[in-house]
This record gives C-alpha cells, sequence and structure tokens, in this order.
C-alpha cells in the first residue's frame, strides 16, 4: 500500500504487526514478561524466607546493636530499661498499692519481673512491628526480597533482648530463694509460642502501619491498655473477683495471650503457685495463640506484599 503526498512524494504505509489486537496479558505471555515485584504463591514465599534467613537474623543483630550504640551504658539499657519499669511498678502497685500482701515480697518481686518482662517481649515486637516497613521505606525500594523478613527480624530481635533480660531474671529468682527446678525447662516451649505469637503479631502490625503510620503513634495507647488487662502487676483473677466481675470477664482476660505468656512462665519458674491463675487448657491456648496470629499474620502480611514501598 502506497499513498501520494502533497509534495508527489511516494510514501510507504508500515505494515500491520502481529501483536495488534493482543491484550497485554497476551503480550506478556507470548514474550514471556513477568510483572516486576508481584506477589510469589505463599510456598513460594515460605522458600524465598528460608533462602535469606542468613539476612534476617544478621539483620536483627545489626539493629539489636545500632539501637543503644549512642548510649554511654550501650547494651546494658537492653536490660536496664525493663528493669527500671519494674522497680516502678514495684514502688506503686507493690508498696503503696499493697499488691505484694498475701504473696510476700520474695515471691512477689519474680512475680512482677517476669510480668513485666514477658509483656515488654510481646509490646516491643508490636511496636517494632508497625514501623517495620514504613521505617524501613528506602530499604523495601532499593532491593528486591520478601518483605516479611523485616517484621521477621524485629521479632528476633526482641527475643534476643528477651534472652539477655532472662539472665537478669534468673539471678532475681535465685536470690528470693527459687531455686532451679525440672519446671524450669518449660521455658523453652512457652518461649518457642511466645515468639511465633509476636512474629505473626509483628505482620499484622507491619502491614496495618505501611497504610497508616499515624498507628505507631496510637499503639503505644492500646499496648498500655493491654498490659494492665494482662495482669502484669498484680494477680488479675484476684483483683476481678474482689470487684465482683462478672466471670466471663474473668474467663475472657485470663484467655488473651499476654496473660497466658506470663501465666505459663511465672508458673514455670516461681516455687509458690498459689497466686498463679492458669485458665483451663492454658497450653492449648498457649498453642492456638501461636498457631492463629502466627500463621494467619503472615497470610495476612503475604497478601499485600506488592504494595509495600510504593505510592
Amino acid at each position: 500500500m502506497s499513498e501520494t503526498t502533497h509534495d508527489s512524494a511516494v510514501a510507504m504505509s508500515a505494515p500491520p504487526s502481529p501483536d495488534d489486537g493482543l491484550s497485554a496479558a497476551e503480550l506478556a505471555k507470548k514474550y514471556g514478561l513477568a510483572v516486576s515485584g508481584a506477589r510469589p504463591s505463599l510456598p513460594e514465599y515460605a522458600r524465598q524466607l528460608w533462602a535469606r534467613r542468613h539476612f534476617i537474623v544478621a539483620f536483627s543483630r545489626a539493629k539489636m546493636t545500632a539501637q543503644y550504640s549512642q548510649a554511654k551504658l550501650g547494651q546494658v539499657w537492653q536490660v536496664a530499661t525493663p528493669l527500671l519499669n519494674a522497680g516502678v511498678y514495684l514502688l506503686i502497685f507493690g508498696l503503696l498499692m499493697q499488691q505484694s500482701k498475701g504473696m510476700g515480697i520474695a515471691t512477689y518481686i519474680p512475680f512482677l519481673v517476669t510480668g513485666v518482662f514477658v509483656f515488654t517481649f510481646t509490646q516491643s515486637s508490636a511496636l517494632a512491628g508497625v514501623r517495620s516497613i514504613s521505617g524501613n521505606l528506602g530499604l523495601v525500594r532499593a532491593l528486591h526480597f520478601p518483605r516479611a523478613a523485616l517484621p521477621i527480624s524485629f521479632a528476633m530481635q526482641q527475643l534476643q533482648q528477651l534472652l539477655l533480660s532472662m539472665c537478669v531474671l534468673f539471678l532475681f529468682l535465685l536470690g528470693f530463694g527459687h531455686m532451679p527446678d525440672p519446671s524450669w525447662a518449660l521455658i523453652v516451649p512457652v518461649l518457642v509460642l511466645q515468639f511465633f505469637f509476636n512474629t505473626g503479631l509483628a505482620m499484622v502490625m507491619a502491614r496495618a502501619g505501611s497504610k497508616t503510620p499515624d498507628l505507631a503513634q496510637l499503639l503505644p495507647f492500646i499496648t498500655r491498655t493491654w498490659m494492665y488487662a494482662s495482669g502484669v502487676m498484680y494477680n488479675m483473677v484476684e483483683a476481678l473477683e474482689k470487684a465482683h466481675a462478672p466471670k466471663w470477664v474473668v474467663d475472657v482476660l485470663s484467655a488473651n495471650p499476654a496473660a497466658v505468656y506470663i501465666d505459663l512462665m511465672r508458673w514455670s519458674l516461681i516455687d509458690d503457685h498459689s497466686h498463679i491463675h492458669l485458665p483451663p487448657h492454658v497450653w492449648l491456648l498457649a498453642v492456638g495463640w501461636a498457631v492463629v496470629v502466627g500463621a494467619g499474620g503472615f497470610v495476612y502480611f503475604w497478601k499485600a506484599e506488592e504494595q509495600y514501598g510504593r505510592g
């Protein structure tokens, strides 16, 4: 085909392309193209995370080292911070409000310190998770990797801090006459279950925080309320019964995950179990929270994989 222009020159029209009429999806399939940053299948996503396990561990260690790098006491603050919190709670709840009455100071202090350390593990995982994507956008946009590596590494960082705190907790237990017992071995499965729960929670918070950065400002108030509802500083069941709370309120608060992991840890470490309330089927609750929140949080985070770092 040809046509004559106004100056009598002959111009040849381009021949029709074999791609004419094909949709974008058909063109991609024809030439073997794939969407950049497309979400992989869930099994493939898990395999990619496993392949980057060394990065996750190294990143968590680097964050842990850098966290207090500007402070003169450095890593000492990892243990000193929850201990100072425990000291404040001891003054207010143990001495002024007499929550240690009937328990004895030798039981109440390990009871309190255990609760503070265990709850801080969950609280810090949630607070770190909510900023894990929004606070690392440069890394997210510069490199291609499974984004779940970030909240997982932050949860792992909090686990490392808790393990350091546990060394101090053991000294408290020995100092107040709570000798090593075979039940101490139960802290291992408790920590494993709580870690899975915290990791799932961190991933839920990471997805929510990536879309709503203001959640990072609101979350401390939520976790503080959660702390008071988990019996960190006092025997929650005894306090609720004194207040004549309905039984269903006692059951619901006793079954909340923070209270479950705190009670299990206290029951494993402290000799005097009379002040530790374990709800029925406590181990089933601990496993259930770990599976539901851990696996559910992972799937929930994966579903938005393509959205992180965009917009």
